[in-house]
């Protein structure tokens, strides 16, 4: 079953990401894990970026790796290594972001999506951070209207 599926893949990839001592290791990994396996399973992709709002097993799947992707992310900014001002729901963006990237490239440049992470690893580190965003983070009712219409269900 794909939420078994999902839900497995994802709580190793959380583990193993908060197993590293190295707190930005951690987070990179956790980051460059799941954009591989959104490339490389679309069932894991539409569950990681949200896309069955409406599957209550799913979501729930996706609310225990919102939790512990949190979790990641404190603890990158607490080292010191990640951006004081991402949150929780740009990582959901950027998750989002790749699928789409990794679904439209699969067969014309299946690994484009790395290059993508790479760029977005590098700018995420706390001394790239050289000047403010000119925008707050989305709100989480905004990331679930953004993730519903890319569902194309009401």
């Amino acid at each position: 079953m794909v939420t078994d599926l999902a839900a497995g893949r994802l709580d190793e990839v959380a583990q193993k990401a908060l197993s590293f001592d190295d707190a930005w290791e951690g987070f990179a990994y956790y980051i460059e894990k799941l954009c591989e396996l959104q490339a490389g399973d679309p069932a894991v992709a539409d569950v990681v970026s949200g896309r069955y709002p409406g599957a209550d097993r799913l979501m729930a799947v996706c609310g225990r790796a919102k939790d512990t992707a949190e979790r990641i992310i404190e603890r990158a900014q607490r080292a010191g290594a990640l951006r004081p001002d991402f949150t929780g729901e740009d990582l959901a963006f950027t998750f989002a972001a790749n699928a789409l990237l990794a679904r439209a490239a699969a067969d014309a440049a299946p690994d484009a999506w790395r290059r993508g992470v790479a760029f977005l690893l590098d700018g995420l580190r706390t001394e790239a951070a050289t000047r403010p965003l000119p925008v707050g983070p989305p709100t989480p009712q905004q990331v679930y209207e953004v993730l519903r219409s890319l569902t194309g269900k009401p």
